[in-house]
């Protein structure tokens, strides 16, 4: 079997090609718009066809980010023994997609309906895992409450992790000389012979989620450093020395941050890919302990980690899944695919989400092209997606061009 990631406009091409190089005989060829409405009308199948299931999961929540002027709440539907099944981080083939609402303006009023309207169709999971999202806590918070026994709620070890470290590090005088001193010094060494040293960028949003790169960085180029008397005139450290002056001043800085976020990153490690149970608790709570005394971040994650070896102890024995990574993964594999337009917009490409993750086999998208139809995705996008960005330009143009006596330009 052939697995493979093409554009849609090169599917009618790649048809053609086996056809005329292989035994395969093709009726005809379907123009690449047919395909896309193809795939929109299994994402839709999908959703139509989700139903409540006997077995134990978890439900994993978030808000896309901002495309034109619309988000999309997804929630995803996660077995409670896929960690153990598959011995490390989940996949998507281990999620399905039972949610999938899009809005313009977005509160914890229009997140409880809209768990509301999900959770009626796809049952109650035994437990949330959202990040660390206000509007998104809040409501939960709501839609928990009106349950007959309220659903625990899992904050995302990744998202906690980062706003400890940000908690710690970022309004410190140390910190902010240290970045500084690497934006200035990364400046130098771009376009360079020595440009493979420059240090990680740091993300305008969610730098700290980040934010262990750059301790690794700090922690190796201290070792380079490390060199007793002048250096040879042209020689990479002479460069270094100069490009990053006063570097080994702020070794005790380098050394504390280096070592915070290595603990942090193979807590994360460990509960991303084995989940939250006795014997991972152990595990973390005792590299915890490296952490200096007076740390933000060794209170947080201990913190962290009481709570939510409790939840796991009330809910099951299993491993309990404590990371919304994958569906960061989903929201960036759709922005791939939306990013190709030349104006991104959420439109009804939408659609393509849920098909984006769970269960590919053949019988699979056999029933769901037979739970949606196109006139279904007309009335899908005229219910969800009154309007887009292109939509509205026709619409403005076409309006504009109707009034007499004006000059209509490019």
């Amino acid at each position: 079997m052939l697995d493979a990631v093409v554009s849609f406009r090169s599917v009618p091409r790649i048809l053609e090609l086996f056809h005329s190089q292989t035994s395969l005989e093709l009726p005809w060829t379907p123009h690449f718009t047919s395909v896309i409405n193809w795939s929109l009308r299994v994402g839709l199948g999908l959703l139509r066809q989700v139903c409540p299931t006997c077995e134990p999961w978890i439900a994993i929540i978030d808000y896309s980010i901002d495309i034109g002027t619309k988000k999309a709440l997804v929630v995803l539907r996660v077995k409670t023994q896929s960690l153990r099944q598959r011995g490390s981080a989940i996949q998507l083939q281990d999620c399905e997609c039972i949610g999938l609402k899009v809005r313009e303006t977005v509160n914890h009023q229009t997140v409880c309906q809209d768990l509301e309207d999900i959770f009626a169709i796809a049952g109650v999971p035994q437990a949330i895992v959202k990040d660390c999202d206000y509007t998104l806590a809040k409501g939960v918070r709501h839609w928990s409450a009106k349950q007959g026994k309220p659903v625990p709620v899992i904050d995302d070890i990744g998202h906690c992790m980062a706003s400890a470290l940000k908690s710690q590090f970022e309004k410190t005088a140390d910190y902010k000389a240290f970045t500084a001193a690497l934006g200035q010094g990364a400046k130098c060494l771009r376009q360079t012979e020595f440009a493979c040293l420059t240090p990680p960028k740091l993300r305008t949003k969610g730098r700290f989620q980040s934010i262990s790169k750059l301790g690794e960085w700090g922690a190796k180029m201290l070792d380079v450093f490390a060199v007793k008397g002048g250096a040879k005139k042209g020689s990479v450290l002479a460069k270094l020395r100069t490009v990053f002056p006063g570097f080994l001043r702020m070794k005790p800085f380098i050394e504390r941050f280096a070592l915070t976020t290595k603990i942090v990153s193979e807590v994360m490690e460990i509960i991303k890919n084995k989940g939250l149970n006795k014997v991972t608790y152990q595990q973390c709570y005792q590299l915890s302990k490296t952490l200096p005394r007076n740390s933000k971040v060794k209170t947080h994650l201990q913190a962290w980690l009481k709570k939510h070896v409790q939840i796991q102890a009330e809910l099951t024995e299993l491993p309990l899944l404590s990371s919304s990574d994958i569906i960061e993964t989903l929201f960036g594999n759709y922005k791939y695919m939306l990013e190709r337009s030349p104006q991104a917009d959420m439109n009804r490409s939408v659609l393509l989400i849920p098909a984006l993750c769970g269960s590919r086999k053949e019988a699979v998208i056999d029933q769901a092209l037979n739970k949606a139809f196109q006139v279904d995705l007309a009335h899908w996008e005229e219910k969800n997606i009154p309007y887009t960005v292109r939509k509205k330009r026709q619409e403005f143009f076409k309006h504009k061009s109707q009034k007499s006596g004006k000059i209509i330009t490019d």
